[in-house]
């Protein structure tokens, strides 16, 4: 990339789940790095403490590190019940970390939002970067990131200022707190024979590694605008005539019958050209002559009619790009596929219970119990109609645009994914008792 010898990092939020594997990622490639957060866990990088609503905490830092490139990650998970720490963060924070850049002349900005910022509750099929922003938000996380998202793209190209946002879906891989703390916690009740709806939304889950290797792939295309090297006409060339492979990191290729190239069936008489068919087939470098060819309808953001009148999506500055791992599958599966991981650590000792399936209205009455019960008793519940509504929900997205004009391509499966999530937990689990 044109500018990346000459650029030094600063990682807001650093410390935290995506933050350290993107300065793990940036270390790993030779980039100058430092961080700023609330709490130092590593010792690797230089270390800023500072408050990210604080506009002049922030540009202290930013001088200091010398940065060039922010990539902003840091954000309270989801699922707390303090709206106005969101708000402080994701919003206030996100407006100081802008004005700071401005002030200190800082020319990139990557911006870590969530796919959750489209997302109400209703089923999200295919969709891309068009979609709008649900009139009502389905929780404050997702409001405040939609918030900040919409600040950071605004800021675009003011006081020579570049920036992108990244909207990551369900993020998960070592390092996670959050996402494997539940599945454990649910394991080792052993109440993995419950299920809410029927399991036939497909949902998007992303490996952290894919999730960091986006963010410098946006940092490194922010640098090609700023060096004058993006050429927007060999992207409009590529999208019309190149087919994007298939993503088969978890399932592998797959083989594709064809006229010719396939096993021979029931036949009366042998065709003529049977061995080259069978001898395409059996052959695992046979590639066609002619590529697929590529066919998009007027509905498609990347259709030549509409990118013809207007190329502006094209761009990399100023936009938002979904980011997942591709690889969409059922809700239930995902979580199932750890739960083995961890029977299979744990030598298939747990005894086996029966399934039992609710509905989506059952579970909706059944979770507004526990919030009621949670509301007299005082406690959180842990059973809520957000969780009823976000497990029987189809969510995944189209990453074609990432695909395209990111170069974004998943570097880790969802089956190698799982593996090395429950194996770092594992560990860790070890190591913690070892303590």
């Amino acid at each position: 990339m044109a500018t990346r010898g000459r650029d030094s990092y600063i990682v807001i939020g650093g410390s935290g789940f995506l933050g350290r594997h993107i300065v793990e990622a940036l270390l790993a490639r030779g980039d100058v790095v430092s961080v700023f957060d609330i709490v130092q866990r590593y010792h690797d990088v230089p270390f800023y403490v500072g408050d990210i609503s604080e506009e002049d905490q922030v540009a202290s830092a930013l001088e200091k590190s010398s940065a060039t490139v922010i990539i902003h990650t840091a954000s309270p998970v989801a699922g707390i019940q303090d709206p106005a720490l969101y708000w402080k963060v994701n919003v206030d924070g996100t407006k100081a970390v802008i004005a700071a850049a401005q002030k200190k002349g800082v020319r990139k900005l990557v911006y870590t939002s969530s796919a959750g910022v489209v997302f109400n509750g209703a089923d999200i099929i295919d969709v891309d970067e068009r979609i709008p922003f649900p009139e009502k938000a389905m929780d404050a996380y997702n409001e405040s990131k939609a918030k900040a998202e919409e600040a950071v793209l605004a800021a675009n190209g003011q006081n020579g200022l570049l920036t992108v946002a990244l909207r990551p879906a369900g993020i998960f891989g070592p390092g996670d707190r959050q996402v494997m703390a539940g599945l454990c916690q649910v394991y080792e009740r052993n109440q993995l024979h419950f299920q809410i709806g029927d399991n036939n939304n497909l949902f998007d889950w992303t490996y952290v590694g894919n999730v960091a290797h986006a963010h410098l792939l946006a940092a490194d295309k922010l640098g090609e605008t700023l060096a004058g090297t993006f050429d927007i006409n060999k992207v409009k060339e590529d999208i019309t005539t190149l087919v994007l492979p298939p993503i088969v990191k978890t399932t592998g290729q797959l083989r594709i019958l064809s006229s010719v190239s396939r096993p021979l069936g029931p036949y009366l008489y042998r065709p003529e050209n049977a061995d080259e068919l069978e001898g395409n087939w059996r052959d695992p470098n046979y590639k066609p002559a002619a590529e697929r060819e590529l066919r998009r309808n007027k509905f498609d953001q990347f259709a030549e009619a509409n990118i013809l009148h207007d190329d502006s999506n094209l761009s990399v500055a100023g936009q938002a790009f979904f980011i997942t791992n591709g690889e969409p599958m059922y809700f239930w599966d995902f979580l199932r596929a750890v739960w083995h991981r961890l029977d299979e650590a744990n030598g298939h000792t747990r005894k086996e219970k029966s399934k039992i399936v609710f509905s989506k209205p059952i579970g909706m009455i059944l979770a507004s119990a526990a919030e009621w019960w949670g509301w007299l008793s005082g406690k959180e519940p842990a059973f809520t109609k957000f969780k009823v509504t976000f497990s029987c929900a189809s969510r995944w997205y189209n990453i074609e645009k990432a695909r395209r004009l990111l170069g974004y391509e998943p570097v880790v499966g969802m089956d190698e994914g799982v593996d090395r999530m429950v194996n770092w937990y594992l560990a860790n689990q070890t190591n913690q008792a070892k303590a």
